[in-house]
């Protein structure tokens, strides 16, 4: 039996359902194995007082430090949160919080492995941890923790000394591991696991009737991502705007609405595009199969969940050349296309998807290889080769 404790500043919670959901999804399935036992530390930040007293940290600080969530078990300590110094402290914090916590669940749980599913600041803290309790760690980039936080002052050297330290790390794409080595992390350490779909919930429907049930007439563009400059909806809705007769939908939530807002209104489009908030995941998957093309004009991106959820629901994607893009749509995939990042670009590939729409069955045939059993079947055989060699090592 494999014992994995799993260590995710990014999990969901009854305050925010859909944040990290591709963290809770990728633990249930490993959960499921039969020869795997889990359990889930979701630290959570909280500034001091009186910031503390704000509205999103209230909800933060009510919820419970120990419970059940969605047949996993979860421990959501605090750890100190200071506002204004770039994060710089965050791993520290939770070393600091996590130590008695985790010699406590080891009366219990003798864990065999620490798995930190982002870089920073958990795969820096997993790394003291490991240390501490004699055990191996692995770290998962999944994006923004290897494109953002490792590029910034405060963060970027604990980054990288993390990824020299840690016993093994996972990129989410090719792409993403060779950032990794770019930034001095040992490419030998490093196991490409690509993330996964859940197939039942994102399915063929027949679109018409998705589109009738829905209120649509004529050709939908759906956009997922939140709401901020590195996802590019600029560039999605500036195309549409371009496309007579398209509609675009947005599904996200973040602080840039109010300039989206303003840019949809500039552009004179309000009345053929809706800025959806968050969406569960049911809805989204609705959402998803009356939609004629999903578009993304990402930045940045390690392998995103949206391109395979859209592609498993038989929707062509429209993305730039990002991350793990051409893992993806390789070759002439009918999965979609890769166009440039700008408004032209992406115009010119969602018009020629809806002149020549490809075969349903076709597209989501690309996402097939993507599951989350295939997913939990390699991370369970990468954590126990770290585990095997761990105790070798002991025994050498």
């Amino acid at each position: 039996m494999l014992r994995i404790l799993v260590l995710s500043t990014l999990f969901p919670d009854a305050s925010r359902p859909h944040f990290g959901i591709f963290v809770e999804r990728q633990t249930k399935a490993l959960a499921a194995r039969a020869d795997v036992a889990v359990r889930v530390v979701a630290p959570l930040g909280l500034p001091p007082a009186p910031l503390a007293l704000l509205p999103r940290y209230r909800r933060l600080a009510a919820l419970p430090a120990h419970e059940q969530w969605n047949g996993l078990r979860v421990d959501r300590p605090r750890f100190l949160n200071l506002p204004a110094t770039g994060g710089r402290f965050h791993a520290a914090a939770i070393v600091r919080a996590l130590t008695p916590l985790l010699a406590d669940i080891r009366r219990d749980f003798a864990f065999d492995v620490i798995a930190a599913e982002f870089f920073f600041p958990d795969g820096v803290a997993a790394v003291e941890l490991g240390r501490r309790f004699g055990v191996p760690v692995s770290i998962k980039a999944r994006g923004s923790d290897i494109h953002r936080w490792a590029y910034r002052p405060g963060t970027a050297a604990q980054i990288r000394n993390a990824g020299r330290a840690a016993d093994g790390l996972v990129a989410v794409s090719d792409a993403m591991a060779g950032d990794m080595v770019a930034l001095g992390m040992p490419a030998e350490r490093i196991r490409t696991i690509v993330t996964g779909v859940d197939l039942t919930r994102f399915a063929l429907r027949d679109r018409a009737e998705a589109k009738a049930e829905l209120g649509i007439a004529g050709p939908l563009i759906l956009s997922i991502g939140a709401l901020i400059p590195l996802k590019g909806h600029e560039i999605v809705l500036d195309a549409v705007a371009s496309l007579p007769g398209a509609q675009l939908w947005i599904a996200g939530e973040g602080p840039h609405r109010a300039q989206l807002a303003r840019h949809i209104a500039q552009r004179g489009i309000a009345d053929r595009v809706r800025l959806l908030g968050a969406i569960p995941h049911a809805e989204l998957a609705r959402i998803l199969a009356a939609a004629d093309v999903m578009a993304l004009a990402s930045e940045r991106e390690g392998l995103a969940n949206a391109w395979l959820e859209a592609i498993a629901s038989g929707t062509p994607i429209v993305i730039p050349d990002v991350g793990g893009a051409r893992q993806v749509l390789s070759g002439d995939s009918p999965g979609g296309r890769i166009a440039e990042r700008s408004p032209e670009a992406f115009a010119e590939a969602i018009a020629a998807t809806l002149a020549a729409a490809p075969d349903r069955a076709s597209v989501r045939a690309v996402a097939e290889p993507f599951t989350w059993a295939a997913n939990s079947a390699y991370l369970h055989a990468w954590l126990q080769h770290l585990v095997d060699g761990h105790h070798r090592a002991l025994a050498a």
